[in-house]
């Protein structure tokens, strides 16, 4: 993310009236708010890039609270971002502290000009433009030459400064349930994985539902240690294997171990800030720093790491403590090749078979295969990070809309695929290129995770806050009393 140069610009225009406010009971007016500095930032909460912007926003909120104003702007990429409830539960996942407004038809973005996912658009205590930031960032540099634009400009108009609290917000409150937004889902034999990512925990389940054990201690920290005492912050992608279940920790940007027989946590990779991982021995776990990690996969002894942040898969050898960089050139993009020559676009989940990897790529709308021996990355499906939609039929024309999760079948060449966008369950038929849907007796509700296991299909039902079993021989779908 480039440093803006604090600059005189003329006055900023009013904010439209066509903005829909997710946590105002009142529309936010630019000209009530002289005697502070606003942010106005233009996001996609949907994108890795500025889910961190909004991260680093969030702290400086707080840090400067009576001087500082931030306005977050989230404008659709995808059709279903258009949808105002969806939007206002994406942003219930997280507390920043600021209003949060939905452009749904672009009206700001077009009047103030923006053409790109994150732009920070700074203005003064008087109501003028100061500069732009635009562009993703890169872990704590960027936190760091954001807070320093941001104090650079609170010093130079400190006389200015009101000393106004913040704008007062309205919840944005979810209903009371026994999980909320679960993310990832993993079985093995009689038990059921499921990743609690808004209360910050894992679970370990029966198939009825009844709750075995808990990992953590359901409150946002970093910390391993015993069952009770280690906690998670907003886990996602889970891996079973070698009598431990793998944990894509991703608010923490680390990599944990939950020993399955003790229920001791470990945290193999991460110093729980985000941050460009170092190839090598890794010495100490807080010596990487990951970027927003999403999904876990094991092949043998080697665990693989999809990263949204830096759009790259990484290789940790679990004996040796290696750390390598697998696949992706960094660039979000759908491109095919070998290793570093290939690109992806916000990788979200993986499944694995014997020597090949299934990436599932969220804003490339794309299912990849990626063959651990060659380093070969081969898109399956999808036409590029710009085009999405719901078609059926075989992989060159059907397209998918901002798939979160895959799983695949253990008794069918089949690819099982979470299609959030379209909230839909799909299937992909390996070899021959398929796709088709699956006739479900309810609808879907952002669905974000998914596990196949002995004829049963397991769906974290993101936002419904629930968990659904389908059988799939008879097409039975039901809802999983998970902890009450």
């Amino acid at each position: 993310m480039a440093t803006a140069t604090i600059q005189s610009g003329g006055p900023v225009r009013e904010l439209p009236q066509a903005l829909e406010w997710l946590n105002l009971a009142q529309p936010a007016r630019l000209s009530e708010l002289r005697g502070r500095v606003c942010v106005l930032a233009f996001v996609n909460s949907g994108s890795t890039w500025s889910l961190q912007c909004l991260e680093t926003l969030a702290w400086l909120q707080k840090r400067y609270r009576l001087s500082l104003q931030v306005l977050a702007i989230d404008v659709p990429r995808f059709d279903h971002e258009r949808d105002r409830r969806r939007m206002a539960q994406r942003a219930a996942r997280y507390e920043f502290g600021f209003p949060i407004a939905h452009d749904r038809d672009w009206v700001a973005w077009q009047q103030y000009g923006i053409d790109a996912w994150p732009t920070l658009l700074l203005v003064d205590a008087e109501g003028n433009e100061r500069g732009r930031i635009v562009g993703r960032g890169e872990g704590r540099g960027s936190s760091r030459a954001l807070e320093g634009t941001v104090g650079q400009l609170l010093a130079e108009q400190a006389h200015l400064l009101a000393g106004t609290p913040a704008v007062e917000l309205r919840p944005l409150a979810e209903p009371d349930m026994p999980l909320r937004f679960p993310m990832g889902l993993a079985v093995a034999g009689k038990y059921l994985y499921v990743a609690d990512s808004g209360h910050h925990r894992v679970l370990e389940c029966d198939h009825a539902g009844r709750v075995l054990r808990q990992f953590g201690t359901g409150r946002l920290g970093f910390h391993d240690g015993s069952t009770e005492s280690a906690s998670f912050s907003r886990p996602q992608g889970l891996a079973l294997g070698h009598g431990a279940l793998y944990v894509a920790d991703t608010g923490n940007h680390a990599v944990r171990r939950i020993d399955l027989r003790s229920g001791e946590v470990l945290t193999l990779l991460g110093a729980g800030r985000a941050g460009a991982p170092r190839k090598g021995q890794v010495a100490t776990a807080d010596a990487v720093a990951l970027d927003h990690p999403q999904a876990i996969a094991l092949v043998d002894d080697m665990l693989f790491v999809a990263c949204s942040g830096d759009n790259r898969l990484w290789q940790y050898q679990l004996g040796t403590r290696e750390l390598q960089l697998a696949a992706g050139s960094g660039l979000l993009d759908v491109i095919d090749g070998a290793g570093g020559e290939a690109a992806f676009a916000e990788p979200m989940a993986l499944a694995s078979v014997q020597q090949l990897l299934y990436v599932c790529d969220a804003a490339g709308s794309a299912i990849r295969s990626f063959n651990v021996r060659n380093r070969q990355a081969v898109t399956l499906l999808g036409q590029g990070p710009w085009e999405h939609g719901r078609t059926d039929g075989l992989r060159s024309h059907a397209l998918l809309q901002h798939p979160h999760a895959i799983a695949l079948d253990p008794g069918a060449p089949l690819l099982w695929i979470a299609d959030t966008g379209n909230n839909l369950l799909r299937t992909l038929r390996l070899g021959g290129g398929q796709l088709d849907t699956v006739a479900l007796s309810q609808p879907l509700h952002g669905p974000c995770g998914l596990a196949v296991a002995d004829g049963i299909a397991w769906i974290a039902d993101t936002h419904a806050h629930a968990i659904l079993r389908l059988e799939i021989a008879s097409g039975a779908l039901h809802r999983v009393p998970v902890g009450e």
